[in-house]
């Protein structure tokens, strides 16, 4: 509901980016180079892709492919995989 209210979006944004820099966390686009350098991988949503009507360009570089969930059961197969 406060999502609504004119400026809110903006406001909560500054509050995140201010608490992540408190704790630490580097800003996104960073934490972003920072995995894949580390050879962690990145795929987009096939489904989520299609519904809104995005193309790889549309997102960053480190971006390897889209993929759709069989796919990426078929990739993480036998790996780990960590969500942060």
């Amino acid at each position: 509901l406060l999502g609504i209210m004119p400026g809110f979006s903006a406001m909560a944004t500054s509050m995140m980016k201010k608490t992540m820099d408190k704790i630490d966390i580097p800003p996104v686009p960073e934490f972003v180079e920072m995995i894949a350098d580390a050879g962690g991988k990145f795929y987009a949503c096939k489904a989520t892709v299609d519904m809104f009507k995005l193309k790889k360009e549309d997102f960053c570089e480190q971006v390897d492919s889209i993929i759709n969930v069989g796919k990426f059961y078929e990739i993480a197969a036998g790996g780990e995989i960590i969500f942060t």
